[in-house]
């Protein structure tokens, strides 16, 4: 295996895409909604990346629930925003982290049923006023202690139905003023700061199996790089002031937060400390070149890898039309699905 996760471009696997696959070994695929055709199609990708590869990899998707939801109606459920558990946490905590693990689990269930088992979920990120809205109703909220909790309820439920979660975005991109998709956000609160509030809300979450870097430059600790390729936060922040000793993937590395071409980039967030390099967009002259700018997959990149898949579980049994009437309960307080698309 090699220390990335790979995209690819359509909902059918080409004889392309095939070959690299076999040829270069990708620790995983990652699914987005160019990939989705309905339910009967994405299980067949996912059958044909594993078959590719020769072994049961891991399969990633984003699906937070409100605008990063890549599978939606009409062939699945709409879930909501993280805000809307924070909203509920504020009117009543116990039915807050009820409805977020609750939420988890059911997200889990419907991964469950595609072969998808690794939800890039929770989002501990913590935004501020005048932050750019990447994050925005993403985050369970402003303070540390309630969006730590809220990220630990989705996580469990996750775990409970069987999907690793992955932490994001590692060390915090709630502050930022820029998307990263679209330009390199620079951070410039003092350290002091952001040790009690960004950072403070993923310290409680140490413990998840996966986390996701942000490409954010935290200029107090690290003037030039931005925490994915990193040594001084990999290294000082996320290892060693928060503890994290799981899985460390970046973000996807064609974001457009990060210069050099796709090879360097790669090269850099393997240098900085990431065990594996995240790759998305599908096209793939950069996917090769990914592949060849990142290891084989060893030592103690090699070791967190196995530990985390090691953390997945059977998935807790539920009456599921009981648990989705029970979620729809809870949350309608704060949140109502769109008509058409429960």
């Amino acid at each position: 295996m090699r220390a990335f996760i790979t995209g690819l471009s359509g909902p059918v696997l080409t004889d392309a895409e095939r070959m690299f696959l076999r040829d270069t070994q990708p620790w995983g695929f990652i699914v987005f909604a160019r990939n989705v055709a309905g339910s009967a199609p994405l299980r067949r990708l996912v059958a044909e990346f594993r078959t590719a590869v020769g072994r049961d990899a891991p399969v990633l998707i984003d699906q937070e629930g409100g605008r990063v939801q890549r599978l939606g109606p009409p062939h699945w459920p709409t879930y909501p925003p993280g805000a809307a558990y924070g909203a509920l946490y504020d009117l009543d905590r116990q039915a807050g982290l009820a409805a977020a693990r609750l939420g988890g689990r059911l997200i889990a269930g419907d991964l469950a049923e595609l072969g998808i088992d690794v939800d890039c979920l929770p989002v501990a990120d913590v935004p501020v006023a005048g932050a750019d809205a990447v994050i925005g109703d993403r985050a369970y909220g402003t303070e540390p202690v309630k969006v730590a909790a809220i990220a630990a309820a989705v996580a469990a439920g996750l775990c409970d139905g069987g999907a690793l979660p992955v932490l994001k975005h590692i060390p915090g991109h709630g502050r930022a003023t820029a998307d990263s998709h679209k330009r390199l956000p620079v951070v410039s609160t003092d350290r002091e700061t952001l040790e009690a509030t960004d950072f403070a809300a993923f310290r409680p979450l140490a413990r998840l199996p996966v986390g996701m870097t942000a490409h954010v430059v935290f200029s107090a600790i690290d003037p030039v790089a931005p925490a994915t390729t990193s040594a001084v936060i990999v290294g000082g922040v996320i290892r060693d002031s928060m503890g994290f000793r799981g899985l460390l993937m970046s973000d996807d590395i064609s974001m457009a937060a990060l210069s050099g071409s796709i090879s360097e980039r790669s090269a850099a967030a393997i240098a900085a400390g990431c065990d594996m390099v995240l790759h998305c967009n599908g096209e793939l002259a950069e996917m090769r070149a990914v592949a060849a700018a990142v290891p084989e997959l060893a030592g103690a990149a090699a070791q967190r890898a196995t530990a985390a898949l090691a953390q997945k579980r059977k998935p807790v049994p539920i009456d599921l039309a009981a648990s989705r009437a029970e979620f729809a309960r809870l949350l309608a307080r704060v949140w109502q699905p769109a008509r058409g698309m429960a």
